[in-house]
């Protein structure tokens, strides 16, 4: 028998030789090794976020600052000091005060098991200053269900991703209620869907046209879906679409995974034109006759513009077309003015839901 490279002959159990591929011998030892290290790093990180949260919550039983910060300062000196004495690194008082922090803040405890399997203690140091409880737990089930790396989900905190959500824009039992649905593994449209979306990645400058930014949006694909979400697949560019004896193009579909629907997205140059609905209306009704599969929910529109007036976008009622209308920034604007922009667009749009409720006594 010859041997080849690579391969070890041994003695088999009924005295033969059997040829053994070290090779694949090596990849299985490499996989049972690796897979059982990660299974460790799992184990060892939920024990570790649960450790913090019990150390919290059992300093929240003393109320050491409620009232008497100063002398809750000093205890919280002490205990910190102590256990860093004994335990080593891990329980300074920044981490004995984050761990308070983290008590109060996510004060359910199954709730707390079942992320502390998904989520690290490095993610709770992030998801902790942000001050809006709601904006908070959206990061949280976003960054369970999307499975971000820290550095992710400090990119979307940073990016300000709950503000852009057309969720952040309604009242906030609604808010509560989506937060929940996620929690079950539901996702809507309002999850999804951002307005602005961030595109700066694709270093268009100066004048480009509608297939530069299509072009760039491909080049650039995997950064894109990032700041789509990643529930998106992509699934054609220019996608034909033949009706009678002419032909139409729509610029970018993609696939939504959560969401079950063909997502159709339409690039414009220039602001948001009712017209543009029209032709999206065009473009739904043919991918729900030709492509939707068996499944599958009614295909949704995403129109990108360059700007667009909300009032225009509000008389059009486009939530009952199933079109979204948002802009694109190619070019991030300073911080604070992306922030009051933003900050306005959600008052205006909860004071138009509020408006929109019936009176009561008529």
């Amino acid at each position: 028998m010859k041997k080849k490279a690579g391969e070890i002959v041994s003695p088999a159990m009924d005295g033969s030789l059997k040829i053994v591929d070290e090779a694949a011998l090596l990849t299985d030892l490499r996989d049972l090794i690796q897979s059982a290290r990660q299974r460790i790093a799992t184990v060892a990180n939920s024990a570790a976020t649960l450790l913090y949260w019990h150390l919290g919550r059992r300093l929240l039983t003393e109320n050491l600052l409620d009232g008497r910060a100063a002398y809750g300062k000093r205890i919280l000196a002490t205990v910190s000091r102590e256990l860093t004495n004994e335990f080593g690194g891990g329980f300074g008082y920044a981490t004995v005060n984050r761990a308070i922090q983290f008590a109060q803040f996510f004060p359910n405890p199954e709730i707390v098991s079942t992320l502390s399997t998904q989520l690290s203690w490095s993610h709770f140091i992030e998801l902790l200053p942000i001050k809006d409880s709601l904006a908070r737990d959206f990061y949280t089930e976003m960054c369970r269900i999307e499975r971000w790396n820290v550095r992710t989900l400090r990119l979307k905190i940073g990016g300000m991703l709950f503000q852009r959500t057309a969720l952040s824009k309604k009242p906030e039992s609604v808010i509560s209620a989506e937060i929940a649905k996620l929690r079950d593994g539901q996702m809507s449209a309002d999850t999804v869907f951002r307005d602005p979306y961030l595109l700066d990645l694709l270093g268009l400058k100066g004048a480009y046209s509608e297939r530069d930014l299509e072009s760039a949006i491909l080049r650039e694909i995997e950064g894109v879906l990032l700041e789509l979400g990643s529930g998106f697949t992509f699934v054609a560019r220019q996608k034909r679409m033949s009706v009678g004896k002419d032909d139409f193009h729509l610029d970018l579909l993609f696939f939504h995974r959560y969401l079950r629907r063909l997502i159709a997205v339409e690039l414009k140059l220039e602001s948001f034109q009712p017209a543009h609905v029209g032709q999206m209306e065009f473009y739904l009704r043919w991918l729900d006759k030709h492509e939707r599969a068996p499944g599958e929910e009614a295909p949704i529109g995403l129109i990108l513009c360059a700007s667009a007036d909300a009032e225009q976008v509000e008389l059009l009622q486009l939530d009952a077309k199933s079109i979204r209308v948002s802009e694109y920034l190619t070019e991030l604007p300073p911080l604070p003015l992306l922030r009051a922009r933003l900050h306005q667009a959600i008052e205006h749009a909860r004071e138009q839901e509020v408006r929109r409720l019936p009176v009561p006594g008529e």
